[in-house]
C-alpha cells in the first residue's frame, strides 16, 4: 500500500461520514415520570449522547398521534404529541443538541397519516364522490354489490389493504387505501393539495432547526395508475404500491425546498427495495441524500456474505455519487445482539424465528465485533438506541403488554416488533433501572427484564471492556481516522473465514469468524473488540468473532491512535 500522510480535516458534507444515533422516544427516557418516554427524558440524557461521540440523533415520530401504531399514524405533522412534551419543549430539545454538537433528524411520514388526521375525519363526513376524499383512495368495491375490496393488494401489517366505509346513513360505501393499519389511509399523491400539503411540513420543521429528515416508507408513496391487482406470482421488483416512478418527482420539488436552507440539511430514505439498484436512484444528486442499507442489516454474520454485501453497495452508490450506510438494528427489526447468537443469523421482515434459542455471550461477542467492523466502511453508521449497551430483544414479552399492530393483525402468528422497543435501563436498580425520573409510580410501558441491570449504561460507565466504553473509544477513533478517510477500500487476504480491508492511510480492518486469525507481521493494534491471543512462539492472532482496527507497519501513521487492548 502507499504512504499516505495523515487525513486532513474531511471539507465534505457531514452526512456522508455521520455516526447517527436512532431515538425512539417513547422507549429512550422518561422524564416526567409517566412510564414512557418523552423530550424531557431525553434532554436529560444528551450528556451521554454526546460522550458517545455520535453526531447525529434522528428521533422517530414525536407528532401528535393516537398511536395506533406507535406514532407514525399521524394526526397533527405540526405539533408535538403531549405524551412527549410540547412544541416548545422540541424547539428547546434542537437548540440543546447543537450546543453539544449534536444534529437533529425527525421523521417525517407521508404515505400516510392517522385516521383521525381532520383530512380524513373530513373525508368520511363528506361522502361519496367528494372532493375531500379525493385526497386519499376511496374506490368502489368490486362485486355485485361492492363487497369486495377494489383489488387484491396486500397490508404489510397482514390482512387485506382495504377496508371499506360505513356511511353516516348506514348504508356500505366504497373502500379506502391502508398498506399498514386500517388506522393509517394512504394519501393520494397524484393530489396537488397533498404534495403541497407535505411542502408546507417541510418548511415548518426546517424553520424550527431541523438538521433533516428520515423519510418513512419513502419507497410507497406513489401508486401505478389504476391500482392494478398484484397477481399470484408477483415480480418483487415491479409491484404497483412501490418503487413507482412518479415517487421521484416529489423528492426532486422536495430537494429544492431542502436545499434553499443553509446548513447542509439532509433527506435519509427509508428504500427497502429488493434490488441495490432500485434504490441507489432514490440518491441521484437531485433527490434523497443517502438511505437506510437493509441488505447489510439483514446479513448473516458470514464472511463471503458481508463481503458481497459491501460490493454491492459500494458499486450500487457509486454509480450515483452517494455514500454508502451501515446498519445493525433498528426499531423495526430484532435486535442483532440476539439473531447473532442464533444458529440462523440472518434477518428477515415478518421474522418468525424470534422466539429461537440465541446464545447472549455469542451474541454479545459477534456484536461487538460487528460494531468495530461496520464503524470501519466508509460512509455514514447508524447506532439503534441501546446498541451501545448490547441489549437483546426481549423474547418473552407477555401477550397482553404487546402493542405492535403487526401481532393484532397476524392473529398472533407474528410477535411484532415490541421486543426491541422495551425502554432502556439507565441505572442498575430501582423499579424502572433508570428509565422514569424519580419519583416514578407508573411502570415502563413495556416491562424491562431483571437482566438488564447487568447491561445499564451506569453499569458499563466505569467498566473499560463494557459494550459502551468500546463504543464511545471506537466512536472517538473514527471521528479523528476512518471517517475522515475516502469513501474507499481495498480487499486484503486474510483466509476464507476472515473478512480483510485496508482504508488510505494505512488503517485496516481485520475480522475473523469462526477460526482465529493471525495478525500481520508488525501491525499495530489501535482497537480490538475482543482480547488478543498469543501463540506459544509469541505471535499475536484475533480469536474467533472479533474484530480489531490495525496500523500497518508500512504506513506513515495516517491511522487514528488508541489503546491496544491485548
Amino acid at each position: 500500500m502507499p504512504h499516505q500522510s495523515a487525513p486532513r480535516p474531511r471539507t465534505s458534507p457531514w452526512w456522508r461520514h455521520a455516526a447517527i444515533y436512532q431515538i425512539y422516544i417513547r422507549s429512550f427516557a422518561d422524564g416526567n415520570g409517566d412510564g414512557v418516554g418523552d423530550i424531557a427524558g431525553v434532554r436529560a440524557r444528551l450528556p451521554h449522547l454526546r460522550d458517545l461521540g455520535v453526531d447525529a440523533l434522528w428521533f422517530n415520530p414525536w407528532y401528535v398521534s393516537p398511536m395506533a401504531d406507535a406514532g407514525y399514524d399521524v394526526a397533527d405533522y405540526r405539533d408535538i404529541d403531549p405524551l412527549f412534551g410540547t412544541l416548545a419543549e422540541a424547539e428547546e430539545l434542537i437548540g440543546e443538541a447543537h450546543g453539544h454538537g449534536m444534529r437533529v433528524v425527525v421523521d417525517i411520514v407521508p404515505n400516510h397519516c392517522s385516521d383521525q388526521h381532520p383530512w380524513f375525519r373530513q373525508a368520511l363526513a363528506a361522502g361519496p364522490g367528494s372532493p375531500e376524499r379525493e385526497r386519499f383512495w376511496f374506490l368502489p368495491g368490486r362485486g355485485a354489490h361492492g363487497e369486495l375490496a377494489p383489488n387484491d393488494w396486500q397490508s404489510y401489517f397482514g390482512g387485506p389493504a382495504w377496508t371499506r366505509v360505513t356511511e353516516a346513513d348506514g348504508s356500505p360505501g366504497p373502500w379506502y387505501l391502508h398498506m399498514f393499519a386500517p388506522e393509517q389511509p394512504d394519501f393520494n399523491w397524484e393530489h396537488p393539495e397533498v404534495r403541497a400539503e407535505f411542502e408546507d411540513v417541510l418548511r415548518f420543521w426546517l424553520d424550527r432547526g431541523v438538521d433533516g429528515f428520515r423519510i418513512d416508507v419513502a419507497h410507497g408513496l406513489a401508486k401505478k395508475p389504476g391500482l392494478p391487482d398484484v397477481g399470484e406470482h408477483p415480480d418483487p421488483t415491479d409491484l404497483p404500491y412501490q418503487d413507482v416512478d412518479a415517487v421521484h418527482d416529489v423528492y426532486r420539488d422536495w430537494r429544492k425546498i431542502l436545499d434553499g436552507y443553509p446548513g447542509e440539511r439532509v433527506f435519509i430514505g427509508e428504500v427497502w427495495l429488493p434490488e441495490a439498484e432500485q434504490a441507489a436512484r432514490y440518491l441521484r444528486s437531485d433527490e434523497l441524500h443517502s438511505a437506510f442499507n437493509f441488505d447489510y442489516l439483514c446479513c448473516p454474520w458470514d464472511p463471503g456474505a458481508l463481503r458481497e454485501v459491501v460490493d454491492a453497495t459500494l458499486a450500487s452508490h457509486a454509480t450515483v455519487g452517494a455514500p454508502p450506510t451501515w446498519v445493525l438494528s433498528n426499531h423495526d427489526t430484532i435486535r442483532h445482539v440476539t439473531r447473532y447468537g442464533r444458529a440462523d443469523t440472518s434477518f428477515d421482515m415478518g421474522d418468525k424465528r424470534l422466539l429461537d434459542p440465541s446464545d447472549p455471550v455469542l451474541g454479545r461477542r459477534r456484536a461487538r465485533a460487528a460494531a468495530l467492523l461496520s464503524l470501519a466502511l466508509p460512509g455514514s453508521v447508524y447506532v439503534y438506541q441501546g446498541d451501545e449497551l448490547a441489549l437483546p430483544e426481549v423474547q418473552d414479552l407477555p401477550d397482553e403488554v404487546l402493542q405492535d399492530p403487526t401481532f393484532v393483525r397476524s392473529g398472533g402468528r407474528d410477535r411484532g416488533r415490541d421486543g426491541c422497543r422495551v425502554p432502556l435501563p439507565w441505572d442498575a436498580a430501582g423499579p424502572s433501572l433508570g428509565f422514569s425520573t424519580p419519583p416514578a409510580a407508573a411502570r415502563p410501558w413495556l416491562p424491562q427484564p431483571e437482566q438488564w441491570a447487568a447491561l445499564s449504561a451506569a453499569a458499563q460507565h466505569e467498566d473499560p471492556y463494557s459494550v459502551l466504553s468500546l463504543y464511545r473509544e471506537a466512536l472517538a477513533l473514527r471521528a479523528t481516522g476512518p471517517a475522515l478517510l475516502p469513501e474507499t477500500l481495498e480487499w486484503a487476504d486474510a483466509g476464507h473465514d476472515a473478512l480483510c480491508f485496508d482504508r488510505p492511510g494505512g488503517f485496516r480492518s481485520l475480522t475473523a469468524f469462526a477460526t482465529p486469525v493471525r495478525l500481520p507481521e508488525g501491525a499495530e493494534v489501535i482497537l480490538s473488540s475482543s482480547p488478543l491471543e498469543t501463540d506459544p512462539a509469541g505471535g499475536k492472532f484475533l480469536p474467533p468473532d472479533t474484530t480489531a482496527w490495525l496500523r500497518l507497519p508500512t504506513a506513515g501513521g495516517g491511522a487514528p491512535d488508541g489503546r491496544t487492548e491485548d
